[in-house]
Order: structure tokens, then C-alpha cells, then sequence
């Protein structure tokens, strides 16, 4: 089977009202090794250079980068440079995971210490800043989840329910709309979609996280140009018994394939936010970000 490898750059861009005297920022933008993603190179760089640059990982075991900039600036440019090999997934038949209903209840308490693992699990299943869990949620998703219906196969109707029902419009919303509103609006970007079949499934009382990543730029002659590639990307992770993780993107209504890096996951995008931070001076006046992820070779792997 074959890999391919990438090249990523990604470059953010804020613009001041005036002077920035000191700044901390905390940085997601190296890629996460996992089985199926191999980080082979990665640069970071800052236009004002930080006094102290820290790396770690977080809690949710993403690697991440901690900058302390205390020399004064009006303008701050962050770029990122990686090169990143993609790994074959292998085969996912949804009709192959178990009812949804017994997963449900699997992670649900009772009474009793979890099995082992199953805290990480059910950490991805509750309510968290960007993402509410409320009946008209659950309503929306209960077509899509029938009776005895394999979870995966569940999933696999949400996010082609929300593909077909929501309208991809940039700029329609921004970090701080709230889930409900992009809901019930009907219209958003990658990042509602995300938080939307996230709030969905956790409604159902299933686990679900939420995953930053870029996706390829160009795609492969004849094949359709994937929203949301020149910009950070999000989609779903679904936990689906006894395939594990199976990662679901429905603002392009498929399944995460070889199109696909990822950066970190987490609860929602507040965990796994590219770049934030605080400041004493000046506000943002201006945020400009722009991804470029190109295909540089087929690799053989096996």
C-alpha cells in the first residue's frame, strides 16, 4: 500500500491597534504522530523573537508549544513548516461496530469503577465549553440512529444529514458563535459542523471529540476540490467499538482519509486552538491565516 507525504506550511498573521509590550502564547502547531500520521519535520519561527519557547504536551497528549514574548511590537507573524507522512487507515464497514445502544450504555455510569481505558473514553462524552448537549440535539440525530442500528452506520447518517442540511458559509459565524446559534441557523464552517455532530452525538450519550488538522490543497486530477482546504480544517472522531476511533468529516461528507493531517484533538476547538494567548498593550486589530498543504511524493509502505 501506499503513503504520501506532505509539506505543510501555515503562517498566522495579527495586526495591532498600537503597541504589544508583552505577550504569552500558547501554540498547537506541530502534527501528531499516531499510527496512521508520521511526523518526519517541523519548524516554527516568530517574527519577533520570544524570550522563552517551551515545549510539551497537553492533556489530551497533543504536542504543543508554550512563547513568552516580552520585546514590544505592533505586528506578530507565526509560521509553522512540517513535512508529514500519511499511512493507509485500513478497512472501517460500519455494519461491523457494535448497536449504538450498547455503547451508549457501556459509557454510561453505573455506580461502579470504569474498565480500564474507558475513562479516556468517557471524558468525550460530556459537556464541555464549546459544546452544549441538549434534547433538540439528540431529536435531530434520533433518525439517523434506529434501533439496533451498528454506531458507525449511525454516524456515517448524522454526518450526511448535516452535509445535505447545513450550508458551508465563510464568515457566516466566528470562534465565539455559539454552537446552538450555527444549529439553528442552519449554516456555519467546518469548525460548527464539527461542534454541531459533536453536540449531537454526545446528546445520544456517545463519545465523540473534535479534531484540528489541514487538508490537502490540490486534489488529484479529477477528483473535487475538498472545502475548507487553504485554512485549518476540523472534523469528528467517533468512538466505535471494536474499531476504536473512526473519524468522520462532514463538511465533506466523508470518511478522514489520505487528504487528512492531523494536528491534536481534544473536546472541542478550545482545546486544540492553532494559536491563543494573552497580552498587556494593544488589540487584535487584524487576523489574517493562510494553510498551504502540497503533496510532495508517493512513498511505499509495508
Amino acid at each position: 500500500m501506499n503513503s504520501l507525504l506532505y509539506h505543510v506550511a501555515h503562517q498566522t498573521t495579527y495586526r495591532y491597534s498600537g503597541l504589544v509590550v508583552l505577550s504569552r502564547q500558547l501554540l498547537h502547531m506541530m502534527p501528531r504522530a499516531t499510527e496512521w500520521q508520521e511526523r518526519i519535520t517541523h519548524d516554527l519561527s516568530f517574527s519577533t523573537t520570544p524570550s522563552q519557547l517551551e515545549t510539551g504536551y497537553d492533556a489530551f497528549g497533543n504536542p504543543m508549544c508554550w512563547a513568552e514574548i516580552d520585546t514590544p511590537y505592533k505586528q506578530l507573524t507565526v509560521s509553522a513548516q512540517m513535512q508529514v507522512r500519511i499511512l493507509p487507515r485500513g478497512r472501517q464497514v460500519a455494519r461491523e461496530t457494535l448497536p449504538w445502544e450498547a455503547v451508549r450504555d457501556s459509557l454510561a455510569y453505573h455506580g461502579k469503577p470504569l474498565a480500564p481505558g474507558q475513562l479516556d473514553i468517557v471524558r468525550y462524552r460530556t459537556e464541555s465549553p464549546y459544546v452544549r448537549i441538549k434534547h433538540e440535539l439528540g431529536q435531530y440525530a434520533a433518525d439517523c440512529f434506529i434501533a439496533d442500528a451498528p454506531i458507525l452506520v449511525g454516524a456515517e447518517a448524522l454526518m450526511r444529514k448535516i452535509h445535505r442540511e447545513f450550508a458551508y458559509e465563510p464568515g457566516s459565524t466566528a470562534i465565539a458563535t455559539p454552537m446552538l446559534t450555527a444549529f439553528r441557523q442552519r449554516h456555519g464552517v467546518c469548525q460548527d459542523f464539527a461542534h454541531i455532530m459533536i453536540g449531537c452525538l454526545r446528546s445520544l450519550g456517545l463519545a465523540a471529540h473534535y479534531v484540528s488538522g489541514y487538508l490537502r490543497t490540490e486534489p488529484p486530477p479529477g477528483q473535487p476540490h475538498l472545502v475548507g482546504a487553504d485554512a485549518s480544517h476540523a472534523w469528528v472522531a467517533v468512538y466505535c467499538p471494536p474499531l476504536g476511533w473512526v473519524e468522520l468529516d462532514p463538511t465533506n461528507n466523508m470518511h478522514v482519509d489520505s487528504h487528512h493531517i492531523t494536528l491534536a484533538w481534544g473536546r472541542d476547538f478550545g482545546d486544540v486552538s492553532p494559536l491563543r494567548g494573552i497580552l498587556t498593550g494593544a488589540s487584535v486589530e487584524e487576523l489574517r491565516v493562510e494553510v498551504t498543504v502540497t503533496p510532495l511524493s508517493k512513498a511505499i509502505c509495508g
